[in-house]
């Protein structure tokens, strides 16, 4: 991913309240069940940071969350990094309440390149990651909850 490049956008619809997505995108014990199930801490407070290690078939991602913004209940937005890798991104999850529904978006702008020889950091691959996270593991997590 480049800077060059457009931020990467997905958008999910759930028949739930914006109070329930809130929680599952905002509290460890409910993200460590469809998001990264080795989060150690996450805390809601700007300026908080976690660092968690994902092993992938070619290496090992040192993950290092920053928060940087949280508007209770609409958004929360997060500086994103690995550590001893080129690149930086801001993640942010906005919802918003549409009658019965919750809508998300999250959206992914790199704000420092990666470097795309990596595998995992081409663009397609950070847009079939975020699909998966939020379109099949969120939605099946708020289905079944």
């Amino acid at each position: 991913m480049k800077v060059s490049e457009l931020p990467v956008i997905v958008e999910q619809s759930f028949e739930v309240t914006v109070d329930k997505v809130w929680k599952a995108i905002t509290e460890l014990k409910q993200m460590t069940q469809w998001y990264f199930e080795n989060i150690p801490e996450f805390k809601t407070e700007v300026g908080f940071s976690t660092r968690f290690n994902v092993n992938a078939p070619s290496r090992d991602f040192l993950h290092i969350w920053t928060i940087t913004e949280v508007i209770q209940n609409r958004r929360i937005t997060y500086n994103w990094n690995y550590e001893g890798l080129d690149g930086d991104a801001i993640v942010s999850f906005e919802l918003f309440q549409k009658k019965n529904n919750t809508n998300l978006v999250l959206s992914m702008e790199i704000i420092e390149d990666f470097d795309d020889s990596i595998p995992e950091f081409t663009r397609e691959s950070c847009l079939t990651g975020w699909d998966y996270f939020i379109k099949e593991r969120l939605t099946s997590y708020l289905n079944n909850d």
